[in-house]
């Protein structure tokens, strides 16, 4: 099994990297390119209230993540309202980065845990004005299903708080999510190592997204290239099927025909 057998398929678009990243606290824009690489991806997230993409008088990142090799993803880090978020968005658009949009909407500034009405409020009027809509937002089964049935292109449910890197802290939850979705499921936010990343992936999630664990990490380069390990990793083991989980031993090898 191979990533051109296996697309991860996006608001209609294949790919073959199944890890998104973030684009901020880096170093310097040449270290995000060079993490971007490392880590396979092929869509990167941006926050359009904090990082330039819109101004061309200014250093810019999409001179180094040309939108020709990744698919530039805007996200709506900072907004607190639903009316911010969508105006974030038509920013973004008007631009000319698209309409593939990452809706994060904050309900509280020590956690940064979604404020989930207005997480579905922006959602709701962005679908309608023709985006693609992913949505930050916690791991709540019911809140995931009513942004699918929406419209929206993907759900990201959270691990756990922004930039934690405390791992899956309800897998019960995120097995739910992906059992009733249609649509792909993302785990975006809480992610600290690449045993995190896999084990997403092995809870059957379609993707990953990360910012803090890799640009974080005392070597993001390194930390980025093991996370596109633990991912691909992580997908084949799911598909590949994992053997029961039993309290007593079984033998390895067969108990018939022993010497006796």
């Amino acid at each position: 099994m191979t990533t051109h057998d296996d697309p991860f398929v996006l608001a209609g678009r294949p790919y073959r990297s199944r890890l998104i990243i973030g684009t901020g606290k880096y170093r310097s824009f040449e270290e995000t390119r060079q993490a971007a690489e490392a880590a396979g991806a092929e869509i990167v997230t941006v926050a359009v209230r904090r990082v330039n993409i819109t101004d061309p008088g200014k250093e810019n990142l999409l001179d180094w993540l040309s939108p020709e090799r990744f698919t530039i993803l805007p996200n709506t880090a900072g907004c607190y309202t639903a009316e911010d978020a969508v105006r974030t968005c038509r920013l973004a658009r008007e631009a000319g980065v698209g309409t593939l949009v990452k809706v994060e909407v904050i309900g509280d500034e020590k956690t940064l845990f979604p404020d989930v009405p207005a997480t579905i409020e922006a959602c709701r009027i962005l679908v309608r004005e023709g985006f693609q809509v992913l949505p930050y937002i916690t791991d709540d089964p019911v809140a995931c299903k009513r942004l699918e049935d929406l419209g929206c292109a993907a759900v990201m449910p959270l691990a756990a708080p922004i930039g934690s890197g405390l791992g899956i802290r309800n897998p019960y939850n995120l097995r739910i999510i992906v059992e009733q979705s249609r649509v792909p499921v993302i785990v975006d936010a809480g992610v600290g190592t690449a045993s995190h990343a896999a084990e997403a992936m092995e809870l059957g999630c379609d993707g990953v997204l990360m910012n803090t664990a890799i640009a974080g990490a005392g070597n993001p380069i390194l930390m980025a290239e093991a996370m596109r390990q633990a991912v691909e990793a992580g997908r084949k083991a799911f598909l590949a099927g994992r053997i029961p989980a039993r309290l007593y031993a079984t033998a390895s090898s067969p108990l018939e025909g022993l010497i006796r």
